[in-house]
């Protein structure tokens, strides 16, 4: 049975606001704390049939990511470089005959495989020159799928769209048979700056973009072929990160297809905790209805999260974040870098013991992931930070990295484990990391 290790993306730099951007746009929530970025709406022209002009046709109201200037109180589009467009990790995924190898990043939060390909306008393919491009014209087992093409929108009017065929993809040594690619024809500038060649989502088919019919996710082709026992329908993640090359896993980062990897288990010395997976929205959600700060439990009745490997932060509800840095000295919200900060030089008897529930167990945050990335002088940006008006947590990366999580489609639960670490690594990540 596969396993993927996953490569550290050598190019992501890491920044806190930029990441908390690339969650407002992939969400579409509107902040409910102050900072430069926000929701607008702005008029958009969709021009008459068969014409390329934006006139005549009918003008709709839209909303869009915006930054508003601090000095001038200008408000302005918001550019490809405020985002956050790269993952950490990237998987290597080989697509077609013969295999053509692409750097994938895998998403639970979304349900499309797209690529970029020989597709591409050339003036994208001259300029990014860095990327794997899939070319469908080489592999003899792709097959266009007639009449079918794909779209993804996010929040800041970017957007990747193109046509679709169905080919072999291997996938650690399993090969899923005449899986959907989604080719990229046209992708937008933010888009063009991530460091994969495409996505690999793991979320639920039911959120797949593809028109007219959205199409099987690699992990329901994988089941549907039998291609995993039927005893394990499932997909597991471990998340690693440069601070733990001193732990005995050397902070090893993998995905297995169709089993559990029990090592890492045995490591944790505990067993898997099951929640039941409500997938009616296409993401992996589970109730999360507590918190707790150093102890203290926050009851958040009602409340549900999402395991989403393709965000970098976690966001939960104001009241929440007010909890976790009231219990961190010095720490506060910054208006300019939108979120909250705590000092750099916080000392880890300093930083608070921060849990979330999964069902109704809770796991605890790694205190050195609490820090995400620098933000201004001697302050670190929070790997933790509001979700504004969204009514669901988002536990990203800064959550998945305490758990080993078990995301089983069979049964439809999630399944953490908390991992055990000797000791926390708190140096301020470097900006390359």
């Amino acid at each position: 049975m596969p396993r993927i290790n996953l490569i550290a993306n050598p190019h992501y730099q890491k920044s806190g606001t930029k990441s908390y951007l690339y969650a407002m746009r992939k969400y579409h929530f509107t902040p409910t704390k102050e900072g430069p970025y926000f929701l607008g709406t702005r008029m958009v022209q969709s021009g008459r049939q068969y014409t390329n002009k934006p006139v005549g046709g009918r003008a709709r109201l839209q909303q869009v990511l915006q930054k508003k200037d601090a000095t001038s109180d200008q408000v302005g589009q918001v550019s490809a470089n405020d985002v956050q467009n790269d993952s950490m990790y990237l998987a290597q995924v080989a697509i077609g005959t013969p295999a053509q190898t692409l750097s994938l990043d895998f998403d639970t939060g979304s349900a499309d495989l797209w690529v970029w390909s020989t597709e591409l306008p050339s003036k994208t393919l001259s300029a990014y020159k860095n990327h794997t491009i899939f070319d469908p014209t080489k592999s003899s087992t792709y097959k266009e799928k007639e009449g079918s093409s794909w779209q993804i929108k996010y929040g800041d009017g970017s957007s990747a769209s193109g046509s679709v065929g169905n080919d072999n993809v291997n996938i650690g040594g399993l090969v899923v048979k005449g899986q959907a690619v989604e080719i990229a024809d046209l992708l937008s500038e933010q888009f063009e700056q991530g460091a994969g060649d495409g996505l690999l989502g793991l979320a639920f088919g039911n959120i797949n973009t593809v028109k007219p019919e959205p199409v099987s996710t690699p992990v329901e082709n994988m089941i549907s072929q039998t291609d995993i026992p039927k005893s394990a329908e499932l997909f597991t993640a471990k998340l690693g990160s440069w601070r733990d090359s001193d732990e005995p896993d050397k902070g090893e980062s993998f995905y297995t297809f169709g089993y559990i990897d029990q090592d890492t288990v045995k490591a944790a010395e505990a067993e898997i905790y099951y929640t039941p997976v409500d997938n009616s929205q296409g993401f992996w959600m589970f109730d999360s209805a507590s918190a707790t700060v150093n102890g203290k439990s926050i009851a958040r009745a009602g409340n549900k999260a999402i395991a989403d490997t393709g965000t970098t932060l976690a966001l939960v509800d104001d009241e929440t974040c007010q909890a976790i840095y009231d219990a961190i000295p010095g720490a506060e919200y910054d208006n300019e870098s939108q979120g909250w900060i705590f000092p750099s030089n916080t000392p880890a008897n300093k930083l608070p013991v921060i849990s979330f529930a999964v069902g109704d167990t809770q796991f605890v945050v790694q205190k050195e992931d609490l820090g995400f990335a620098e933000a201004k002088s001697g302050y670190v940006y929070g790997g933790i930070q509001s979700r504004g008006t969204m009514t669901m947590d988002i536990l990203g990366d800064t959550f998945l990295k305490a758990i080993y999580a078990v995301f089983d489609a069979g049964n439809l639960r999630f399944g953490a484990v908390q991992r055990k670490e000797l000791h926390q690594n708190l140096s301020v990540p470097p900006e390359s990391s």
